[in-house]
C-alpha cells in the first residue's frame, strides 16, 4: 500500500483522507514544538534578567527585620571559599544596598543604590547596556561614575555624561552624594529599571557608617539555573546558623510563579495537538480499512490471519505518522531558527519585558516530543485495527 500510494495507484478518497492526516500531524507537530521552544525562551530570558538583578542566591544575616541588609557582616567568611570550590558555582560577590532619592531638574526619584566591588559579574549589565560603559573601581579612591536606567534617565529628563545629587538619610539626617552617570542600562523590566542604581560599594559602606570590611551579604551566581534548589542545600551545610539564604524564586515569587504557569499552557497543548493527530489517524486508518474490505477477505481466504492484516495496516499508519512528524520538525524548527535569527515577530515589551518572541530549542525536549507523539498515536491506531477480525471472508468475496 505504501508503494501504491508512493505512484500515485490509491483511490481518490482514500488519498485525500491521508494528505489531510499527515498535514494534521505535520501542524500539530509543528504547533508542539514551536510551543515548547517559545515557552523555554522566553522562561529563559525572564530568569536570566532576574538573576542579573539579584543572583541566583543571597546569602545575609539571619534577622527578619534586616531589610535591605542594614546589619553589617564580615566579607572574610570562612565559608566563601567551600562555596566558590561547588563546580555548579560561577561566582560570588559582596553588596550591600541604600536608599535615597535622586534630585535633577526639579523632579525627584527614588532609587536604590547598589553598591558592588571589583567581584562583581558584569555580563548582565554589559549585555543590556545601551550607552556608556560600566565603571572600573580603583584600589586608591571611591568612583563617582554610577550605571542608571534609561526608565529612569527619561523620567528625570537626564543624559550619558550628567551629575546628579543624590539624597540618603542615615541616622535621621541628610547626606547628598553627587555622582556621575556613567552607564545607561535597559532591561524592559520596569519593577527593576525604575529602582536600581550601581555605584562604588565603598559609596555605601561610607554612608552606613561602616568598615571597609563590613557588607550586607553575599550573592551566588550559579552555572545553571536548574542547579538552584540543590546548591540552597549545600550552601546552608556550609554556613553557620546566624547566617540565612534567599533564593531569587522565593525573593520574586510573583515572577517565577507566572513563568510556571506557562507550563500548564504548554500541557494543554501538548495534548490538544496530540489528540488532534491521533484522530486525524484513526480517521485515515478506518477509511484504509473499509476502502480494502474485499482485499481483507481475499487474504483471509488465502489463510492470512487478523495478527498479520491488521500489522500491514498498522505499518502503513506508522509510515504516514513519520512522514507527518518529519514535516512537522522540519516546520517547526525551520520556523524557530528563522524567528531566532532575524526576530521577526515582536511583542509589546511594557508587557512582556522583552520586545521579540524568544525561542530556545532543546535536544532532548524534541527528542521527548516526537517520540512520544509517534507512540501515543501509534496506541491509539491499536483499537481501530481491531476491526480487521470482524470482516467476514465470505460476505466480502459475495458481494465483490
Amino acid at each position: 500500500m505504501i508503494w501504491g500510494r508512493r505512484k500515485g495507484l490509491t483511490g481518490q478518497s482514500s488519498s485525500a483522507i491521508v494528505k489531510i492526516a499527515v498535514a494534521g500531524i505535520a501542524i500539530g507537530m509543528a504547533v508542539m514544538i514551536l510551543s515548547i521552544g517559545i515557552v523555554t525562551g522566553f522562561q529563559q530570558e525572564i530568569r536570566k534578567k532576574v538573576v542579573g538583578f539579584g543572583s541566583h542566591l543571597q546569602i545575609s544575616l539571619y534577622n527578619p527585620q534586616n531589610t535591605m541588609g542594614a546589619k553589617p557582616i564580615s566579607r572574610d567568611q570562612p565559608f566563601i571559599e567551600a562555596i566558590e570550590q561547588e563546580p555548579s558555582v560561577k561566582g560570588v560577590n559582596v553588596y550591600a544596598f541604600k536608599s535615597g532619592i535622586i534630585v535633577a531638574n526639579g523632579e525627584i526619584k527614588g532609587v536604590v543604590a547598589k553598591g558592588i566591588d571589583r567581584d562583581f559579574d558584569w555580563d548582565f549589565f554589559n549585555q543590556n547596556l545601551i550607552a556608556g560603559s560600566v565603571f572600573t573601581l580603583p584600589d586608591s579612591s571611591k568612583t563617582d561614575s554610577v550605571v542608571l536606567s534609561k526608565y529612569i534617565l527619561d523620567k528625570l529628563n537626564l543624559k550619558l555624561g550628567d551629575k546628579i545629587t543624590v539624597v540618603f538619610v542615615q541616622d535621621e539626617q541628610e547626606r547628598k552624594r553627587r555622582f556621575i552617570i556613567g552607564g545607561v542600562y535597559e532591561s524592559g523590566m520596569d519593577q527593576f529599571d525604575s529602582n536600581i542604581m550601581l555605584c562604588d560599594l565603598r559609596h555605601v559602606q561610607k554612608l552606613n557608617n561602616w568598615e571597609e570590611d563590613q557588607v550586607a551579604g553575599f550573592e551566588v551566581t550559579l552555572k545553571s539555573f536548574e542547579d538552584l534548589p540543590r546548591l540552597d542545600d549545600i550552601i546552608s551545610e556550609h554556613i553557620s546558623w546566624e547566617f540565612t539564604t534567599l533564593k531569587i524564586t522565593d525573593q520574586f515569587m510573583e515572577i517565577f510563579g507566572w513563568l510556571e504557569l506557562q507550563d500548564l499552557n504548554v500541557i494543554i497543548i501538548l495534548t490538544l495537538m496530540v489528540l488532534v493527530s491521533g484522530i486525524n489517524m484513526i480517521t485515515a486508518l478506518l477509511v484504509f480499512i473499509l476502502e480494502r474490505t474485499n482485499m481483507i477477505g481475499l487474504l483471509k481466504a488465502m489463510g492470512a490471519n487478523n495478527k498479520s492484516i491488521s500489522r500491514i495496516f498498522l505499518y502503513n499508519a506508522a509510515y504516514l505518522i513519520l512522514l507527518g512528524t518529519f514535516w512537522g520538525d522540519v516546520i517547526g524548527i525551520g520556523l524557530g531558527l528563522f524567528q531566532q535569527k532575524f526576530e521577526f515577530l515582536k511583542l509589546n515589551k511594557a508587557n512582556y519585558y522583552i520586545d521579540h518572541v524568544p525561542v530556545l530549542f532543546e535536544i532532548d525536549t524534541l527528542l521527548m516530543i516526537n517520540l512520544g507523539s509517534i507512540l501515543i498515536s501509534l496506541l491509539m491506531l491499536v483499537i481501530p485495527s481491531f476491526i480487521v477480525s470482524r470482516i467476514e471472508p465470505v460476505k466480502t468475496i459475495r458481494f465483490n
